[in-house]
């Protein structure tokens, strides 16, 4: 076991025990063993100031792309975990579209243990957890062997990349899921109202002469899925929310008790299509980016809670690839090493959020609401933990990203709030050099 840890002098953020004030923090054996005022700690304890810096629970990211296997030279388990510890999270989960998919135990397991191998090596970042595919290899058609998934480390399902279309198999996920006690998360989207679009259908798109995906392609999935999760009682996630039709949905369906929980990306937060001008590929990403009507919603709803998370969406893409016409580059964009900074600049800075509801919104309620041990500095609890400075005003260079990719809309941006620390486990995996 490593040595004791104490964090001392910082201003400790956790909304999970409502402790927003000054304390040390006692790092033993890796989990929580005190948060109090004046900490002194054992003699042999590795002591860290952390004066002028906040403490809080390590950052959680329920959606990130890892492409590996298949996809190694856009990004693998290691640099993955790495660059989601220099963004501040410790806990991140794996989406299933690799080649092949994570839909069978043995490839659930590979990417459990090659995050802990690098781990043992001294080259870990984040904690990894695999989300099993929904349906054998995407396919949309017959469900895995869930429970086979779950057993290997699967802490979800989905095909994301893909939506779960028929409306049969998504009711027995949302039934069969319920055993196993993991949600049913859904990439949103009706394939046959989106075939051939590349960015949001608007004014926009036919400025550019390109092909348009109209919200409702998102929407009439989403009002078909929250009525399934009010018929079988099941946990159903949706990704990365990007109408505001959608929000009005979920927030009824909320409303009548159904089991709904949803997730905003920092993308959709701050960006709108116009973005996309210029026949920029860094901004085009799946669900596009929307109007300024969809992203006031889409904000409002976060400060309200009728969205409950952040989540990045991270998908990285090789520069090659971004580098194609419009039409034939990939969508998605990264965003762990960015997300925080963000955010806090686009809700905290700007006062219409504070500090300790956005560490709610990224640690805390993705703990709480996916079954996550983590979220919390409570002792007892494993010492995955965030040091940031919330006053630390950085440029955006993609050139220093730990991920193996570079494809963000953000490159320039002036931001303020950076990642300090991360610690997992009361191991420290990131230390920001700046």
């Amino acid at each position: 076991m490593s040595r004791p840890l104490l964090l001392e002098g910082g201003h400790v953020v956790d909304p999970s025990t409502t402790r927003d004030g000054s304390a040390d923090v006692l790092v033993v054996d890796g989990r929580i063993e005190a948060v109090e005022s004046d900490l002194v700690g054992p003699d042999d304890a590795d002591r860290l100031s952390v004066e002028g810096l906040v403490v809080a629970p390590g950052l959680i990211d329920v959606h990130v792309h890892l492409r590996e296997p298949g996809g190694e030279h856009k990004e693998t388990i290691r640099t993955g975990a790495q660059a989601a510890a220099a963004g501040g999270f410790t806990t991140v989960w794996a989406m299933p579209n690799t080649d092949p998919p994570l839909d069978d135990p043995a490839a659930v397991g590979f990417v459990r243990q090659e995050a802990r191998r690098w781990a043992r090596r001294g080259e870990g970042g984040a904690r990894v957890s695999p989300v099993g595919a929904a349906s054998k290899g995407l396919a949309g058609e017959q469900m895995t062997e869930i429970g086979g998934l779950v057993d290997a480390g699967a802490v979800a399902v989905t095909d994301d990349g893909r939506p779960i279309s028929d409306p049969a198999l998504m009711r027995r996920l949302l039934e069969y899921t319920q055993t196993f006690g993991i949600p049913v998360l859904q990439h949103a989207e009706d394939m046959r109202l989106t075939a051939g679009g590349v960015m949001n259908e608007g004014s926009v798109a036919t400025e550019l002469g390109l092909r348009g995906i109209p919200s409702a392609s998102e929407a009439a999935v989403v009002a078909r899925d929250v009525l399934l999760a009010e018929l079988t009682g099941g946990h159903l996630h949706i990704q990365h929310l990007s109408t505001c039709e959608s929000v009005d949905l979920v927030a009824a369906a909320r409303a009548r008790g159904a089991r709904v929980t949803t997730e905003l990306t920092p993308h959709h937060l701050v960006l709108t299509e116009t973005a996309v001008r210029d026949y920029r590929t860094e901004a085009k990403m799946n669900p596009p980016l929307r109007t300024e009507i969809d992203r006031t919603a889409l904000r409002t709803a976060l400060i309200d809670g009728v969205i409950d998370m952040i989540a990045t969406d991270h998908a990285p893409h090789h520069y090659e690839e971004k580098e194609r016409e419009f039409d034939d580059a990939p969508f998605g964009v990264v965003g762990l090493e960015t997300a925080f900074a963000i955010c806090h600049q686009d809700l905290v800075v700007s006062g219409d959020m504070t500090l300790p509801a956005l560490v709610d919104r990224m640690s805390c309620i993705p703990a709480r609401t996916m079954g996550i041990d983590g979220g919390t500095l409570r002792p007892g609890s494993p010492a995955d933990i965030v040091v940031l400075d919330p006053d630390a005003r950085w440029t955006i260079d993609p050139e220093r990203f730990l991920s193996k990719s570079r494809n963000t809309p953000f490159a320039g941006f002036e931001v303020t709030g950076r990642v300090k620390r991360t610690i997992v486990a009361g191991e420290t995996r990131y230390e920001d050099s700046a």
